[in-house]
């Protein structure tokens, strides 16, 4: 892309981290309730929740990804097919572990933000039930022990996924400075 069409993909990209989520929520409700009633698509539901996720989270995997493409060397994926790769093959044989890292960091912040958002989900859920929506609606009453054994789970699930993905850093960034020392002898 040049300059200027980079420019206004990432700024449509980060609008919705600019935007407050009850701004987000009510306009995605008043966009789905239109396509809804006016063109008979998308009825509220699971559809328009993963939607909604996905516009939410799409700038933390961007953010993510976009530093390890502008690390990576250019000329690797060239290279890869001039010995003979085919296109897709050299993007995952080459490209993608190559980005692995921010992928895996997008994935963790979109679960982790998807995971806890109450706001949007409220407005765009329709029938389905996401976590946080059960649990507002059991603030009424009594949280049920079930619940905070999930929130536990989930909280340990989460820990667990960032120690192993930081200890996996750690060694790989110990195996390159291995690589590196050991290849000036």
């Amino acid at each position: 892309m040049n300059k200027w069409m980079r420019r206004v993909a990432m700024n449509m990209t980060n609008l919705p981290m600019a935007n407050p989520e009850i701004v987000t929520g009510v306009s995605m409700l008043l966009l789905f309730v239109f396509l809804y009633d006016r063109v008979g698509i998308l009825k509220p539901g699971f559809g328009t929740l993963l939607i909604a996720h996905i516009t939410f989270c799409l700038p933390y995997v961007v953010l993510s990804v976009l530093p390890k493409l502008r690390q990576m060397d250019p000329n690797l994926y060239e290279a890869a097919q001039d010995l003979g790769c085919a296109p897709g093959k050299a993007f995952f044989k080459v490209v993608l572990p190559e980005i692995m890292p921010g992928i895996v960091t997008g994935m963790m912040m979109s679960f982790t933000i998807s995971i806890d958002d109450f706001v949007i989900s409220y407005f765009t859920s329709g029938t389905t039930e996401t976590l946080p929506i059960a649990i507002y609606s059991m603030t009424r009453k009594l949280v049920s022990p079930e619940i905070n054994a999930l929130s536990t789970l989930l909280f340990g699930t989460v820990l667990i996924l960032l120690i192993v993905v930081n200890l996996r850093q750690i060694r790989d960034q110990k195996k390159l400075r291995a690589r590196k020392g050991g290849g000036g002898r």
